[in-house]
């Protein structure tokens, strides 16, 4: 497969609903035919196939016309370009021909984004395993995702995957505004994220579980941070509270919307503790519903799953986080890198 950081401009010439399922990360899509000039084209070839392909061509003439005015003409000379369509077929020769003849370096992707697609299918069964991970473990509301961008700012090497799946996680961690990727573009975010590592130094990652919202977390990945080192996490219960406070603002304005949320936990949790939610809700008592749902839900839960997917856990070294603040947290990654990056850890 073709380095993708060679090129100056990523050309996806399908259209758009082909594009927003998968894409190279970083294409541009500039459509040789649009959503409902491919459906008008493709139901006209079944009568008339030579009209189909008169109209496909004006279309196609017309769109790269305007995409050249609107987004190619910037390029400089002898830029160069890559351009894919599904199989490497028409669509992209129509962008390759144009390309090439203005002068530009062109490419055209072999076997288009179905060969892509196999190819970061067979990358993520086995490039996980390339990386040494330290995993990042706590309770709910304890500042794992906030200690991981600490981390990074610091200088470690960090996989955030709540960050490329758009999802905090949990039964509630949807982000407000922000739908989540595909499953497809998932998995091409996260095999670029992981081909920017350096395999000879650690990447620091937050235990998950095998889904985060919709997407799944290749079962590789999964199993290579199970046989990483881990460091375990926890905060004060008021700081815990008000890390949910903040990065879930949206249910301290409606948090009937957070029951709702919760409503296939009942019979988990009994009758009794979700009426208990249901009254705090309904008395805008958030701070206290928080914590009752992180002390009798929450924390229970996550100590099991921890304990199925690390059991050594309780041995790993613990860091209580008395402040989640971002200040209060950069020094705190800055001396756990120092502990955990040496040589010396790293063999052990």
């Amino acid at each position: 497969m073709l380095d993708f950081h060679d090129y100056d401009l990523i050309i996806d010439a399908r259209s758009e609903h082909e594009y927003a399922e998968d894409h190279i990360p970083g294409a541009v899509n500039l459509p040789v035919v649009n959503d409902r000039e491919f459906a008008e084209v493709g139901t006209l070839h079944r009568t008339d196939p030579l009209a189909a392909y008169q109209l496909g061509a004006r279309y196609s003439l017309m769109n790269i016309s305007r995409h050249i005015e609107q987004r190619v003409a910037s390029l400089p000379a002898r830029s160069k370009v890559l351009v894919y369509c599904f199989r490497g077929g028409k669509r992209s020769k129509v962008w390759f021909d144009v390309l090439d003849t203005i002068g530009y370096r062109v490419e055209k992707l072999k076997g288009g984004w179905k060969t892509y697609r196999r190819w970061v299918n067979e990358q993520l069964a086995t490039v996980p395993g390339n990386y040494r991970y330290i995993v990042v473990s706590g309770p709910t509301g304890s500042g794992k995702t906030r200690l991981l961008h600490a981390l990074e700012e610091s200088g470690a090497q960090v996989l955030d995957l709540e960050g490329i799946a758009v999802h905090r996680g949990s039964m509630i961690g949807a982000v407000p505004g922000k739908p989540q990727p595909t499953q497809k573009y998932f998995d091409s975010c996260l095999l670029r994220r992981l081909g920017e590592f350096d395999p000879a130094r650690p990447v620091w990652v937050e235990a998950e579980s095998k889904k985060i919202g919709q997407v799944q977390v290749p079962e590789s990945l999964l199993a290579a941070m199970r046989q990483g080192t881990t460091v375990a996490v926890d905060a004060p219960m008021a700081q815990r509270v008000q890390l949910l406070l903040e990065d879930y603002e949206h249910f301290r304005a409606d948090p009937a919307s957070l029951i709702a949320r919760l409503i296939y936990l009942r019979p988990l949790i009994g009758g009794e503790e979700f009426e208990t939610w249901q009254t705090l809700a309904g008395q805008y008592k958030v701070p206290e519903l928080f914590e009752r749902l992180m002390r009798n839900h929450y924390d229970p839960a996550y100590r099991r799953s921890i304990l199925r997917n690390y059991p050594e856990i309780d041995k790993s070294p613990q860091v209580m986080l008395d402040d989640l603040s971002p200040a209060a947290l950069l020094p705190v990654a800055r001396e756990l890198r120092a502990r955990m990056e040496t040589p010396e850890r790293a063999a052990a």
